[in-house]
């Protein structure tokens, strides 16, 4: 009887194509791993991607291909383009542990020798200024609030209260603010990934699909070379830009009605919890999914709760639930600054449709901005910004989001499963996270919880923190 094996082929010694092509023949060929390796070259490999990736498109070959791309002197604007793919991993610079620099923001090449030029760099410079100008007001606020431990070194005093003070300077930086990222995805992925940055309506992302594409073909010469942008892409995005613009209502960017309706469960199954519960049995049972949908339906329900603590009531906030949650979904249309839509747009997992970045949804203040005296300056900026966005607006609406502070709200609507509730609600409200993002999670918990009560109710939250009392807490 054959002896168990598990080792890795290594990048070290084998590059990312001829790896894949070793994976893709196992399916037809009795050999090892090791010995289908050793009969493989950089050129054979590239013969067999050609054929049967490209030519027969058999993509999930490409999947085995992996890559680890440096990203450096990024727009915060592009960063949400790069980072939209759904199955890829990312890392990027935190506005919350590091700071910028004046001068750290990009400037789209279409401004050379423009008129509006001057506009653009005075908004960026203006934010970044007052950004800067700003930290340490805040951060005498915070030593107050927070005083040094007995014993505690500078460093170790600045780095446990740094975020408190950056949490809130953070909301002055503009989306043209200049950010590094790691970004690791297989072949597969990273085609689709330039595909669409080659699509986009900036020409900073069009540019960065440009090189990701240079970089990438070094590595697997086959795997990308045919990525091209897609028309489809364009013209449906141009299409819709038309008609949303004449047939759509303007007057629609009160900032008030926004921030007063910022959160509406617009829709939500109200079998959901039935539909989870069934889907459970049906795992664990040997009916079909009628008839456990229907034993679920007619159960009192004391039972039903049973189930759901059977479910989910030994779980750990570490835990993974159970794939059956996945079986009950919710559509939420959400107003948030842009600070907590940076972090958001994390959860890939989701189906998000965010508008584009504008200056005309009204922007939120720090509590801690308007406790240290900043106030004034805050606002002198925030509205200069909206200033030079309605300017930039009309020359090119996407490029004006460059000059948007962090503060100004933007509209996402998003719709995910259950599962992915517990995992973005219990780590978004953890007491760790921006208070921005924690005011989202627990909202978003609370209107599950009224819709889905049975199944919600295991959720890890902290304590019985609400997110009226952070809003309270840290906006003015």
């Amino acid at each position: 009887m054959p002896t168990r094996q598990i080792y890795l082929l290594s990048p070290k010694e084998l590059s990312p194509e001829t790896i894949a092509v070793a994976f893709a023949k196992t399916s037809r060929s009795p050999e090892s791993f090791r010995q289908i390796a050793a009969e493989l070259s950089d050129d054979s490999s590239a013969q067999f991607h050609e054929k049967w990736v490209v030519g027969y498109g058999h993509g999930s070959v490409a999947e085995h291909a992996v890559l680890h791309i440096a990203i450096e002197n990024v727009s915060r604007l592009a960063v949400e383009s790069i980072e939209s793919n759904r199955l890829a991993s990312y890392t990027e610079k935190s506005t919350r542990y590091q700071k910028w620099n004046p001068d750290d923001f990009h400037l789209p090449p279409a401004l050379a020798g423009h008129p509006l030029r001057e506009v653009y760099c005075r908004a960026c410079r203006l934010l970044f200024e007052t950004y800067g100008a700003s930290l340490e007001p805040v951060k005498t606020l915070v030593e107050k609030q927070s005083p040094r431990r007995a014993n505690e070194a500078d460093e170790a005093y600045d780095r446990r209260i740094r975020s408190q003070y950056v949490d809130s300077c953070r909301f002055l930086l503009p989306a043209a603010a200049l950010a590094n990222l790691g970004m690791t995805a297989n072949a597969r992925v990273l085609e689709n990934a330039i595909r669409k940055m080659l699509s986009h309506p900036l020409a900073e992302v069009r540019a960065i699909g440009e090189e990701i594409k240079a970089v990438a073909k070094a590595e697997v010469p086959t795997l990308v070379k045919y990525a091209e942008a897609v028309d489809y892409l364009m013209e449906t995005s141009e299409t819709f830009n038309r008609r949303a613009r004449g047939e759509l209502k303007e007057g629609m960017d009160d900032p008030e009605q926004c921030t007063a309706d910022w959160c509406r469960l617009v829709y939500s199954d109200p079998d959901g919890e039935a539909k989870v519960l069934a889907a459970a049995l049906y795992r664990f049972g040997g009916t079909d999914y009628a008839a456990a949908l229907e034993h679920v339906r007619a159960a009192p329900e004391a039972e039903r709760a049973t189930m759901a603590e059977s479910l989910l009531g030994k779980m750990s906030r570490h835990d993974v639930p159970l794939r059956e949650l996945e079986h009950t979904a919710y559509t939420f249309d959400l107003v948030m600054d842009q600070g907590a839509y940076a972090e958001f747009k994390r959860h890939r997992m989701m189906s998000q449709t965010p508008q584009t970045l504008t200056a005309r949804l009204g922007y939120a203040i720090p509590r801690r901005i308007v406790e240290a005296g900043f106030e004034s300056r805050y606002r002198g900026a925030m509205e200069a910004a909206q200033e030079a966005y309605e300017k930039l607006a009309g020359w090119d609406a996407q490029a004006a989001a460059y000059v948007v502070p962090n503060g100004f709200n933007r509209r996402a609507l998003a719709t995910f499963n259950l599962r992915e509730a517990y995992q973005f609600c219990q780590l978004r409200a953890a007491a760790n996270a921006h208070y921005s993002i924690r005011r989202v999670a627990l909202r978003l918990a609370e209107e599950i919880r009224r819709a889905h009560p049975l199944l919600s109710e295991y959720m890890h939250l902290p304590g019985a923190e609400t997110w009226q009392e952070i809003e309270r807490q840290n906006f003015a």
